[in-house]
């Protein structure tokens, strides 16, 4: 699975303008629903989300989080990407702040895909010369050529 196949241009998000967590999963959550026309509003992915942060911080350090959850109603994998160029508290394991958000929602029934998802996108992100370029990019079609050619290497 190659994460630039579960992604979508209009999907990422170069400016978040939430200075909080809970703005940041609202926002994120709002651009998944409108980037593969989900048939659920955003606040019930901010519920799924916001449960699963109760059982530990999706911030996993080095200023990136990966917020996840579930969904009955998908059959595929969908990731969006939203950016602060401030940084946002996410209560991150390196307790710093947090600037690159990558939400992926799967299927309720599909945990091995979703893992190997999850997966995939952190061996991407362990790049810090990835993460920096993609802090540095200026425009969501250079974010998303990016990842495809970070993809492509794997």
């Amino acid at each position: 699975m190659k994460i630039s196949d579960i992604m979508k241009e209009g999907g990422i998000l170069p400016n978040l303008v939430s200075h909080d967590k809970a703005g940041a999963l609202r926002e994120l959550a709002s651009l998944l629903v409108t980037t593969f026309k989900l048939k659920e509003d955003s606040e019930k992915l901010v519920k799924i989300l916001d449960e699963r942060e109760k059982l530990g911080s999706t911030g996993i350090g080095d200023g990136i989080a990966i917020p996840h959850g579930k969904l009955s109603s998908l059959n595929e994998e969908l990731l969006v990407l939203g950016r602060s160029k401030e940084g946002i508290d996410f209560n991150s394991m390196d307790g710093k702040p947090t600037y690159l958000f990558f939400l992926l929602m799967g299927p309720e029934e599909a945990a091995g895909i979703h893992l190997k998802a999850l997966a995939r996108l952190s061996r991407l992100l362990k790049n810090a010369s990835f993460r920096e370029s993609l802090m540095k990019a200026n425009h969501p079609s250079e974010i998303m050529e990016m990842i495809r050619l970070e993809d492509s290497k794997y």
